[in-house]
């Protein structure tokens, strides 16, 4: 039987998910979408006919199996508690709140209510990320100490920082530096500029020390996520090796050095087959596989196809695929990095709200 999705809000974001939808057809359906207005809910009806409406009523009368939420951070928390008082699970896009206030508000309905929410942080599913955690889960690094990262924003970072260093819930003390500098423009969401044109772009660097001692350096410039002459940098450093971007070095069982590298294996590359990503390997070995071989989609779009996989297992069974404690997490951590930065002060975080109902499943992850 097909899983039934509301799509609320119809954004960049949401059309991501309704091409995923459309790729998995033999599971879900989407049921339709949920505008803030009736003029909208008609331009998007007449944009990619599907049914649309500004009625809150009417949409759940379609009668979804859950619903994704993709509105601005200001509108989230309101959405989220009208659908926990239905019982209707949500998939929820980040940040789900604007404010720590607001972070611990939607954790305290979600305990009235007993919401059923995850969260949609898709990056641990892409697959360079889903790699890296296979590496650090390995062991052959040792302890992980520090990650240092120049690649992904905000919360998405601060995610993949607890995932690497497996970090839980513990508080930390951070510093921070905010830059504007100047850069050409060469792409960005609208396509690809050849002007020459050179804008400010904002950089951001923040050292969060966790109260165990392990460290996370956040690097992160604005153009990161499209220009082609501002690369991206990963380092994990373990006890006995390190990942560089590509690039893993290790002590074997001798402690002789040794390194290799992962390789990345995609189709249609030089030949005449549809393009599609297949595996990433490393010591000759498939340490992530594509689990939607054949589909012609990029790494965002799989992870964001993984989530839909997941959130249909959460509701059969229960287990989370990005649980709202994990999701609060990393947005009260970007928060204080912002305001770290923001200040030009330490800043040191505390247990919120949350932390108390954390279970061992979370702390494992």
């Amino acid at each position: 039987m097909k899983c039934k999705i509301l799509l609320v809000g119809y954004g960049w974001r949401s059309q991501i998910y309704r091409r995923a939808i459309a790729n998995l057809s033999n599971e879900f359906e989407l049921c339709g979408v949920l505008m803030r207005s009736e003029q909208r809910a008609l331009e998007i009806e007449k944009e990619i006919g599907i049914r649309a409406t500004d009625d809150f009523d009417t949409a759940l009368s379609w009668d979804p199996d859950f619903v994704i939420l993709c509105v601005s951070k200001v509108a989230t928390k309101e959405w989220l508690i009208r659908f926990m008082k239905h019982q209707i699970p949500v998939l929820c896009e980040t940040p789900p709140a604007g404010s720590v206030e607001e972070l611990n508000e939607i954790w305290k309905e979600n305990i009235r209510l007993k919401g059923k929410v995850q969260i949609a942080e898709q990056y641990f599913l892409q697959p360079y990320y889903r790699a890296l955690q296979n590496i650090v889960h390995s062991g052959i690094l040792g302890e992980i100490l520090t990650v240092n990262m120049s690649a992904i924003h905000g919360y998405h970072a601060m995610s993949i920082f607890r995932k690497l260093l497996g970090i839980g819930f513990e508080n930390c003390t951070i510093t921070g530096n905010r830059y504007e500098l100047p850069v050409t423009i060469t792409r960005n969401r609208a396509g690809w500029h050849e002007t020459g044109e050179v804008i400010p772009t904002i950089r951001d660097r923040a050292d969060i020390v966790f109260d165990n001692g392990k460290i996370a350096f956040f690097d992160f410039d604005k153009q990161h996520y499209f220009s082609p002459i501002r690369s991206r940098r990963w380092n994990v450093q373990g006890i006995r090796g390190e990942i560089q971007n590509d690039m893993v070095c290790y002590l074997n069982e001798r402690n002789q050095p040794i390194t290799e590298r992962m390789y990345r294996e995609d189709d249609g590359i030089n030949n005449i087959d549809g393009w599609s990503h297949r595996f990433i390997s490393f010591r000759g070995e498939r340490i992530y596989e594509n689990p939607f071989p054949g589909l012609r989609i990029n790494d965002d779009e799989i992870a964001v196809t993984d989530l839909l996989v997941g959130m249909k297992h959460y509701l059969e069974t229960g287990e989370d695929i990005y649980s709202l404690q994990n999701g609060l997490q990393d947005a009260y951590l970007d928060l204080m990095r912002e305001e770290a930065i923001t200040s030009g002060k330490s800043i040191r975080t505390t247990n919120q709200s949350w932390i108390c109902e954390v279970t061992e499943k979370d702390r494992e992850q």
